[in-house]
């Protein structure tokens, strides 16, 4: 049986305490691991059922607090899923440096090139702008 999303896009987020669920199946952990728990679920609703399965991944977070992660990934083991969502902060905090260094008011292009040419110039002139102010011990930004 595969789980393979049909349009080619996974995702590992948080479920909604109100979130109505079915339990299909209960996946055996690993020891020494840091998962609760791991399950194949259905979510219900009151209008709808939803007719794809997803993963209920219950971890502790470095807090001692219960976080219930769902996701469509059912070829990564449990860990793996979870530190996938611990990592999301890393990405969050890099595209808000991004955003707030790199000065890219639009992209010129729309090919995937394009765009990761515009963001590799904008990276060389942040550094060049501060070895610029290294070199000459000023305070003052050059852009």
């Amino acid at each position: 049986m595969s789980f393979k999303s049909s349009d080619g896009y996974f995702f590992v987020s948080r479920l909604r305490k109100n979130a109505v669920i079915r339990v299909i199946e209960r996946f055996e952990l690993t020891e020494n691991s840091s998962v609760l728990s791991d399950e194949m679920i259905l979510i219900d609703t009151t209008q709808n059922r939803a007719e794809n399965a997803f993963r209920l991944i219950k971890v502790l977070d470095s807090k001692g607090n219960e976080l219930h992660l769902i996701t469509n990934r059912f070829d990564l083991s449990a860990d793996e899923i979870a530190e996938l969502y611990k990592s999301r902060w890393a990405i969050k905090l890099l595209f808000k440096w991004m955003k707030l260094h790199l000065n890219i008011k639009k992209f010129y292009g729309r090919s995937e090139q394009a765009v990761h040419n515009q963001v590799y110039i904008a990276m060389i002139v942040y550094c060049l702008n501060v070895l610029a102010q290294f070199h000459t011990k000023s305070s003052r930004k050059f852009l």
